[in-house]
């Protein structure tokens, strides 16, 4: 990425929401997230799932209330977006990554993905309708 592009993607929120879906794909649904969803899921007459329950040897356990991922699992899937982070991060700062930015100026790549929304907008809706409009254009590849 150029010093330019840097530039560019400080002022350019549709820039910076393609890049931000680009990184999750890249470093967080390309890891082994991929291994923990693989797998059946149950069916739920409620659609809540209240009615779902897992039998172990020491008892049920309501769907709701279990845990879905080990310790070992989470802290095994964190280094691995840590690393995936870090790999995207090397690609973004290397030659390859001025491609990688003039791409997205161009086109989406992930069309079919919802437009990322800040954390803070999600929890001041206020400031929500104040931005709206701010990502976007999806212009697809």
């Amino acid at each position: 990425m150029t010093p330019e592009q840097l530039a560019e993607l400080k002022t350019d929120a549709i820039l910076r929401a393609r890049l931000a879906k680009l990184m999750a794909r890249d470093c967080f649904r390309n890891t082994m997230l991929e291994d923990f969803h693989a797998g059946k899921v149950p069916s739920s007459q409620t659609g809540d799932y209240s009615d779902v329950k897992v039998v172990t040897p020491y008892g049920e356990i309501q769907w709701n209330r279990l845990s879905r991922l080990s310790d070992a699992e989470m802290k095994a899937l964190m280094m691995d977006v840590v690393d995936h982070c870090y790999d995207f991060l090397m690609e973004l700062c290397s030659p390859d990554g001025r491609e990688i930015i003039e791409k997205i100026k161009h086109c989406d790549e992930l069309p079919a993905w919802n437009e990322p929304e800040p954390v803070i907008l999600r929890e001041l809706p206020s400031l929500r309708q104040a931005a709206s409009g701010t990502t976007g254009g999806s212009s697809s590849c």
